[in-house]
């Protein structure tokens, strides 16, 4: 039986973290030292934690319809634009421009949280993250993940769970 997380509070901690300890959630921050010419954020974090790739996942800001929408998805894949487009309702999705990801949320790209965001989004997390007891996504900042129980980040960030990952 895997071990529950324990609650644990970070010096000059991030939004992602200070939103967490507010909402009395169980969760573990992973530190680790961010290489800048690793091509993946996501696979590197999982490296540098030893954590499986379909554990971490990814968050990624999209525009559907001229609406913002989050969309987080493991790492070991990527954010089919359809399928998250369709999981709110909309009709058509393209990435978000970076900047406009980047002022809206709060957060650099590649440390972008779901969780604590300045404006906060519709959120759409990929149906794969019930598979596990814990998943791994951004605590706010480059070389600085959250693990947490995947029901507890549906919750705080209101998310829709559906099938929006291609591996």
């Amino acid at each position: 039986m895997a071990k529950k997380p324990k609650k644990q509070q970070q010096a000059g901690g991030t939004p992602a973290t200070v939103a967490l300890t507010a909402a009395g959630v169980d969760f573990t921050v992973h530190s680790y030292d961010h290489d800048p010419s690793h091509p993946s954020y996501g696979e590197e974090a999982a490296q540098a934690m030893g954590v499986s790739p379909e554990r971490v996942f990814k968050t990624l800001v999209a525009d559907v319809d001229g609406a913002l929408v989050v969309g987080v998805v493991p790492v070991a894949g990527s954010l089919d634009l359809k399928a998250l487009a369709a999981a709110v309702g909309g009709k058509r999705a393209a990435m978000a421009d970076p900047a406009l990801a980047e002022r809206t949320t709060g957060y650099v790209r590649g440390g972008i949280s779901p969780l604590g965001q300045r404006k906060k989004l519709t959120t759409v997390l990929d149906d794969s993250a019930g598979a596990h007891a814990t998943i791994c996504v951004s605590a706010g900042r480059r070389g600085l993940e959250v693990e947490l129980a995947p029901q507890d980040l549906t919750r705080l960030t209101a998310a829709v769970l559906a099938p929006i990952g291609r591996g």
